[in-house]
């Protein structure tokens, strides 16, 4: 741990950084993969919309010893419509048949009770009209469009029209993705699946406002320095918070993995994998698009500007003369850089000495006499 936060010290003091934004075509390239793999699983395979969007009955038994398998075959039967049978901690059965005429509900009871052995006073029946699950439907597609709208109005407001379009982009991504692998395991979608992805677009904006803010900060007096350009700061943005949304991510994805594969795979809660799964893909997306789709689109759509493509082609220019004095050969200095030409020539010719120190030269003293 103490690694981790070394390395995320230095990432934040831009001692050490990735670079994030310089490589964002690679980034866009992974995304519009896998939402046209998302894309294509909705369109092939659809969504399992559960009973309380598609309308039908619950059934739920007192304790039996009559299997799960046993209980679908029995269902599909009684009701002519495939069947959903989950396994209580009671012993009971919930055998959940989407699709199905209520008018039929007596029968279909009365029926499912003489194959399994019961009297049909240990059915308990729910039923949900076909026009119940329309509004469901309809007022969730209503809060998830007023959620978007409100969320780029106030992203706008704090920050600007870019962040707030790039925000939306990844908040698109995110629900894409989540909903074709909604589509591609065949999990029931439940109102419960609709509450997972409200609060992980919640989680998602948190980290893309946290570098968002980061790269507001930085960038008020951008246009002063010819140090960086707006891609630079943004790249230096991410780096600075890339170790907080990896632990925030983490110890998120920790208690949602035990319900998914503990809770709904192991000891085969099947009534938590509706909810688990959204928010298992839905943050781990999250995460992906605020780092590798926000920040990287923000920039882009930033440097069109004509302010920083002013800036962008100074600091370039900066950059391409500090390279070429590097490049200059160095001089070497031979001790006598400072002295004129002849200074070198008078040490080391013959020494001329003035007349008076000639005098008296030959004599045994030296003296004048």
């Amino acid at each position: 741990m103490s690694k981790l936060g070394n390395l995320g010290a230095r990432l934040h003091r831009g001692e050490i950084s990735y670079d994030f934004v310089g490589k964002r075509k690679i980034w866009y390239g992974i995304s519009i993969l896998i939402t046209i793999t998302a894309i294509v699983g909705l369109a092939v395979r659809g969504l399992n919309m559960g009973i309380d969007f598609r309308g039908g009955a619950v059934f739920t038994t007192g304790k039996t010893s009559v299997s799960v398998s046993q209980a679908e075959t029995y269902a599909a039967r009684a009701a002519g419509h495939d069947a959903v049978v989950q396994k209580l901690g009671t012993g009971g059965l919930r055998i959940q048949i989407a699709g199905m005429d209520t008018a039929k509900s007596d029968a279909t009871k009365a029926e499912l009770a003489k194959d399994m052995n019961m009297s049909p006073e240990s059915i308990a029946a729910d039923l949900v009209g076909p026009s119940w699950g329309d509004q469901i439907a309809n007022k969730a597609w209503e809060g998830l469009g007023i959620f978007m709208v409100l969320v780029v109005i106030y992203l706008a407001i704090a920050f600007e029209w870019r962040m707030a379009l790039a925000a939306l982009v990844a908040l698109i991504h995110d629900i894409t993705i989540t909903t074709g692998i909604y589509a591609l395991v065949g999990f029931e979608v439940t109102p419960g699946t609709v509450i997972g992805l409200l609060t992980i677009l919640g989680y998602s904006l948190y980290d893309t406002v946290v570098v968002f803010d980061s790269l507001k900060e930085q960038t008020k007096d951008i246009t002063k320095q010819t140090r960086f350009t707006y891609s630079d700061i943004a790249n230096r943005s991410i780096n600075g918070t890339l170790v907080r949304s990896i632990n925030t991510t983490v110890v998120a994805l920790l208690p949602v993995a035990g319900l998914l594969f503990i809770g709904g795979g192991f000891l085969g809660a099947g009534t938590l994998n509706d909810i688990s799964l959204s928010l298992f893909v839905g943050l781990a997306a999250g995460a992906y698009s605020s780092i590798f789709i926000a920040t990287p689109l923000v920039a882009d759509l930033k440097e069109r500007e004509p302010q920083m493509k002013a800036l962008k082609k100074r600091v370039l220019a900066k950059r391409a003369q500090a390279a070429a004095q590097d490049e200059q050969p160095e001089t070497v200095d031979d001790g006598y850089a400072d002295e004129p030409d002849d200074a070198a020539a008078a040490v080391v010719g013959p020494r001329h000495q003035p007349a008076s120190r000639n005098r008296g030269r030959g004599r045994p003293s030296g003296k004048r006499r």
